[in-house]
């Protein structure tokens, strides 16, 4: 069955992902560092982790793998959990793939140098309406597809 995890301390897009999951009958596991509102709905469960470096990112690993989906902004992260055959999308709607995730990670990199030497400033541009349909229509594509097979 596929089951949605969510990096969740930073997610834009959480109210999708329920919607997304109720639409399908899906369960979704938000994983954070501190205690948040979900839903009250038996697919929906909240793992608050400690708060060091990575362990969210590091349980959502070990218990991501094929035909389940991970949402997360996290390059390294989603990285880590197509490794394990995870598919990886986004907050903004980009599918993750082993395709695109080097050149993601390359772009991060050279873009975190340059505001480290005041080169560029400012961050991404805001999250904005379009971000979230596409979020939504790339989330259905995604559970279409593993329920298909493809």
């Amino acid at each position: 069955m596929i089951h949605i995890y969510v990096d969740a301390d930073a997610c834009p897009v959480k109210d999708e992902v329920y919607r997304v999951a109720e639409r399908y009958g899906l369960p979704v596991t938000l994983v954070a560092n501190s205690y948040m509102r979900i839903p009250g709905s038996d697919r929906v469960k909240l793992v608050v982790v400690d708060k060091g470096l990575d362990e969210a990112d590091d349980w959502i690993v070990e218990q991501a793998g094929p035909d389940d989906i991970v949402i997360t902004g996290d390059i390294p992260l989603a990285a880590r959990c197509l490794d394990e055959g995870a598919l990886v999308l986004g907050h903004k709607g980009r599918p993750f793939t082993k395709e695109n995730v080097g050149d993601s990670l390359a772009t991060r990199q050279l873009l975190k140098q340059l505001r480290d030497q005041d080169v560029m400033m400012g961050g991404p541009p805001p999250f904005a309406k379009k971000d979230r349909s596409l979020f939504l229509q790339q989330l259905d594509q995604m559970v279409n597809a593993i329920r298909r097979g493809d």
